[in-house]
């Protein structure tokens, strides 16, 4: 089977939260309650154990190159945040039950019947989009809708998208649309507009995401980190710190015997 994916392209994401509908009817997820957020339009405020999509609203002092919205140095930013399914997954590799896997679509995928609630691999996620629920401790986050794979079906959150900014498919076709993308906004003069996450190249921390996005301002603006590494990659450098430690303090504790010794009369 191909490589699927999520491209994200944020420029026209409309807010209208159709993906989250969408995700929450055909996964049958609880609702969040309904509290007020203050951040906007966004009530949902993060992707959590039972939001699997989320739409953000940024709201800047500055308007969006190209775009003249009428009301002066305003604009907003959408864009709809998912699991990235990363090449080099850090949850997959702080799974100590093997409840985690890489389908044969190249996604990543929580199997709830076999997760022991240990919460390792909330702590690996170097987006926090992992998390348990608080009656039983499972971890849980987006499949992709693995189970409308299978059958040859659009994900939910992508078939309800009405302006398409979140497209589903094939990796390489997906790459290929998201460039074209880049470079059309930058001829109508968004030179801002890069791609977020697409391979190793753009990401080595993760190895590329499965889901990547367009963004036009930095990553943080948009909640996401501007550098993510998994854990894993930074092993031998933690180890290297600890070994530097070890020999520090037995160098201490030789020089301290050595000192007491010239110092016995």
């Amino acid at each position: 089977m191909s490589r699927k994916g999520f491209f994200t392209d944020s420029t026209v994401c409309i807010g209208c939260k159709a993906c989250e509908v969408a995700c929450k009817q055909w996964n049958q997820l609880p609702d969040d309650g309904f509290h007020f957020t203050g951040m906007s339009y966004d009530q949902t405020g993060d992707l959590g154990c039972s939001t699997w999509r989320h739409v953000a609203f940024v709201e800047r002092p500055v308007p969006l190159p190209g775009h003249d919205t009428g009301v002066g140095d305003f604009s907003w930013l959408m864009v709809s945040d998912v699991c990235k399914h990363c090449q080099r997954a850090g949850c997959l590799e702080a799974c100590p039950t093997g409840a985690i896997v890489r389908t044969g679509f190249d996604t990543v995928y929580v199997q709830p019947d076999i997760c022991n609630g240990c919460g390792y691999c909330v702590t690996a996620c170097p987006f926090g989009v992992i998390d348990r629920r608080p009656d039983d401790g499972r971890a849980w986050k987006c499949t992709l809708c693995y189970d409308r794979l299978g059958e040859g079906m659009t994900p939910a959150c992508a078939k309800a998208c009405p302006t398409e900014s979140i497209a589903y498919g094939n990796l390489d076709v997906l790459h290929e649309r998201a460039e074209n993308r880049v470079r059309q906004l930058h001829e109508q003069g968004i030179i801002s507009a890069y791609l977020y996450g697409k391979d190793a190249a753009n990401q080595p921390g993760t190895g590329g995401l499965n889901a990547f996005f367009l963004l036009v301002d930095k990553p943080e603006v948009y909640n996401l980190p501007p550098d993510p590494v998994v854990p894993t990659m930074k092993a031998r450098e933690a180890w290297g710190a600890v070994a530097v430690g070890a020999l520090g303090m037995a160098a201490v504790a030789v020089g301290a015997v050595l000192f007491g010794r010239r110092g016995t009369p």
